[in-house]
């Protein structure tokens, strides 16, 4: 009984430094911040659908140089509109979305800070700043 269980840990062991020896494997990506590296109609047009897109489908409106001087931008909620389509009163109580972009390995990958969701631009260069 006590060699069955000496044996059992032994296999045990063994089996669990093979395990270890199998995570290691897997080469970790780093990610560095990023600006975009030459921003494009139709760049902009990825930046925007991505930032919708982690946003359940709200427009996203982007400025022309957004993402090229910082790795991080912030988007505001459009203020309410009353029936006239006048601004409503009142204050906005909904927090700002934040954005930031980085070089993972060859990839420029979008990250939506709220919820973590990771967008891989494929129309967007980027570089590591």
């Amino acid at each position: 009984m006590i060699a069955t269980r000496a044996i059992l840990t032994a296999c045990a062991g063994a089996s669990a430094m093979v395990s270890l020896g199998a995570c290691k494997t897997a080469p970790v990506r780093q990610d560095l911040p990023a600006v975009v590296a030459e921003q494009t109609p139709r760049t902009l047009a990825e930046l925007a659908q991505s930032m919708s897109a982690a946003l359940n489908g709200v427009p996203v409106t982007l400025a022309d140089d957004a993402l090229t001087k910082e790795s991080t931008v912030v988007i505001e909620r459009a203020p309410g509109r009353d029936p006239s389509g006048l601004p409503a009163q009142g204050r906005e109580m909904g927090a700002p979305e934040r954005f930031r972009l980085v070089k993972s390995g060859d990839d420029c990958v979008l990250i939506h800070e709220g919820s973590g969701r990771r967008f891989t631009l494929r129309d967007t260069s980027c570089s590591a700043i």
